[in-house]
């Protein structure tokens, strides 16, 4: 028995198991770093308990200070969420020796079916499809050439341990195996500390289709339908949906029972996925067990009416299985979308800084499950989900509406996030059609706008013109004696914006709240019906549009649809000529952690040299030289933190530059 639950995470999921927890009564305890001191899950929790800086391996990853927490707190339970130790062999065993219940399988289920070795010979055991393959302990280089070659081209060289893409290889002809093969071992060597290798038949385009199942302590275990994951970007989900458009029933028992197998097969308790890959054929071949609740839940709660949490505390607290496996039905549609802080017109680079503005939208069939707010920073420590944008509808096609109409009005300024990308996904003909495979992204979706570097429309310098003009007219005593009032059209006034390190140079008119904005190329006259503090209600080419606004510390910003602008006002700027690209000035990309520094004052350094490397949201990003010269200064070493913009290395440019 317990009473007090700790949730050893942070964000979107830390909040949502607190709700679940305290809606069934339990007291609930948020750990937290030193930069999640005021984030949304610590104010949510009853109780809060600060375990470390800001670095995962000094908080959240420290599996100690979790133990003392829920020790110092009285909490009799842990809910690890998912991500950082929720599938930690290691942690789990150590709240056992401490009398903590964990909520989740035990240690050795976890242990299990982290190594994508071990768990595929124990599926094999239990007769759970696997793809054809090698999983031996001759971990050699020249073995693994020879089992390649009974394999067959193409193939999947994969790390036994972690996931996330890192330590995968998709190698089409013997002759770049090797390479592949020692690339590969050493990527999930630094990722995971184990270079250990499978090599699996490549199952080209295929679905990825995973299935729920719960255990309970008394030998019950159920499986609660699929969920379709098949459109990721470098092995990342971006689109999840239940049911899968491509399952029918026939195919969903199939796999819903090997599913149960593989769960028994490891005395599972509580909630896992076990996710399959799924040919053209339908034929259905075990990829990896994951031992926690999935990001993507919601789905399948919507579509069974479930609370899987509740089910995870339940269970944890020796309660059997509230549904059998025939009481299981599934009802309507789900889809779900993971807002992330990253620009992806910019190879989707991780972003920081301040949320000037979140705004969540509700309505029938809406779910939102973040952890953020107004006036909170989005830090280079973890990773860079902020939200899950969850629609539910009687048919995939209904749901599918509902989830662009939230993803559009789901607002959130101050940090670029994904949500154009997302909705241009979600309106993608391929994907109405239900038959995006896993080479979705490459194939059909490879040269959509959403990841292509564009300047901004005429429409959207406009309206941060508008915005501006009448901030400045609003702060003139005489404009707001008189405003509103014109006996004939005003001049010309001159803005400048500055978008991504470019500026343009407008000029607007105005008359009577009609103004025209003027380019080198072109003019668009927008009619200005409303303004709020948040909104502009505006017709432009006989269209009436409204679009979210946010003036804030000269800049502006702006929705318009889907897609969001971030202007500067350099109106009144001095030219930014010498920052421009060729400066010969490395900056900051991002808020970060310095891995590496490779210049050296006094060295000749050419364009495109790495001389920086930049680590942030679990990523590392090179930064280089954007002139051919000498190094002049450098500004930083490894181990600095640094901040979005900081200048790290002064480049003097080569005289015939």
């Amino acid at each position: 028995m317990f009473n007090k639950i700790l949730i050893a995470n942070r964000g979107e999921i830390a909040v949502r198991v607190i709700r679940t927890a305290k809606a069934l009564g339990y007291q609930t305890v948020a750990v937290f770093s030193e930069a999640d001191a005021d984030a949304p899950h610590v104010s949510a929790a009853d109780e809060g308990v600060c375990i470390g800086a800001a670095a995962v391996g000094e908080s959240y990853l420290v599996i100690d200070k979790i133990i003392d927490a829920a020790k110092r707190t009285g909490a009799g339970a842990v809910h690890p969420g998912y991500g950082f130790l929720s599938e930690n062999c290691a942690f789990a065993a150590a709240c056992q020796n401490e009398d903590i219940v964990f909520i989740g399988p035990p240690s050795s289920a976890i242990e299990l079916m982290g190594s994508k070795r071990l768990s595929k010979i124990a599926m094999l055991k239990a007769g759970v499809p696997c793809i054809p393959g090698y999983e031996g302990e001759d971990q050699s280089i020249e073995n693994l050439v020879v089992q390649s070659k009974e394999i067959g081209f193409p193939l999947m060289v994969k790390a036994s341990a972690g996931g996330g893409g890192r330590g995968m290889r998709l190698v089409f002809e013997a002759s770049e195996l090797e390479a592949q093969i020692k690339t590969a071992r050493s990527e999930a060597e630094n990722a995971f500390g184990s270079g250990e290798l499978i090599l699996e038949r490549a199952v080209i385009e295929p679905r990825h289709i995973e299935i729920q199942v719960f255990a309970d302590q008394h030998g019950n275990a159920v499986y609660l339908g699929e969920r379709d994951c098949s459109i990721q970007r470098r092995h990342q989900k971006v689109v999840e949906e239940a049911p899968s458009p491509f399952v029918d029933s026939e195919l969903r028992q199939r796999m819903g029972e090997a599913a149960v197998q593989a769960a028994k097969a490891c005395n599972y308790v509580g909630a896992g996925t076990v996710e399959f890959l799924v040919d053209a054929d339908k034929n259905f071949y075990f990829l990896e067990m994951n031992t926690r609740l999935q990001v993507e839940h919601p789905v399948t709660e919507l579509v069974t009416g479930t609370d899987l949490v509740a089910w995870q505390i339940d269970v944890a607290a020796g309660a059997a299985l509230p549904l059998t496996q025939d009481e299981i039905k599934l009802t309507g549609h789900a889809m779900e979308v993971r807002l992330y802080a990253e620009d992806a017109r910019n190879q989707f680079l991780p972003q920081t800084g301040l949320i000037e503005l979140w705004e969540e939208v509700s309505g029938p069939g809406l779910r939102i499950d973040s952890g953020i707010k107004t006036g909170q920073s989005v830090s280079p420590f973890y990773d860079p989900m902020l939200a899950k944008l969850i629609a539910y509808g009687r048919n995939r096609e209904e749901a599918r509406r509902r989830l662009v109409q939230l993803v559009k009005n789901s607002t959130l300024f101050g940090v670029t996030v994904n949500a154009h990308f997302l909705c241009e996904v979600l309106q993608n003909q391929v994907f109405i059609d239900g038959d995006a495979t896993t080479a979705f992204i490459e194939k059909d979706f490879g040269n959509n706008k959403s990841l292509l570097a564009q300047a901004p429309s005429l429409l959207s310098m406009g309206l941060a013109c508008i915005v501006l003009h009448r901030a400045q007219q609003a702060h003139q005593d005489c404009a707001n004696e008189l405003s509103g009032w014109t006996n004939s059209a005003s001049g010309l006034w001159p803005y400048e914006l500055g978008l991504n390190e470019t500026r343009w140079a407008l000029r607007l008119s105005e008359q009577n709240k009609a103004y025209v904005i003027h380019d080198d190329n072109d003019t668009l006259q927008i009619d200005l019906l409303d303004e709020t503090a948040s909104s502009l209600t505006f017709i432009c080419n006989g269209i009436r549009q409204t679009a979210k606004k946010l003036n804030k510390q000269g800049k502006v910003f702006l929705r318009i649809g889907s897609e969001d602008f971030q202007f500067e006002d350099a109106t009144h700027q001095r030219s930014v000529a010498e920052e421009a690209q060729g400066s010969g000035l490395v900056k900051a990309s991002m808020d970060g952690a310095i891995v590496d520094v490779l210049a050296r004052v006094g060295e000749k350094v050419a364009k495109g040299e790495t001389l920086v490397i930049l680590e942030a949201m679990k990523m590392e990003h090179p930064l280089k030289a954007d002139v051919n010269g000498t190094i002049k200064a450098v500004n930083t070493e490894a181990g600095s933190q640094v901040k979005l913009r900081q200048l790290l290395v002064e480049i003097e440019t080569d005289i015939d530059e």
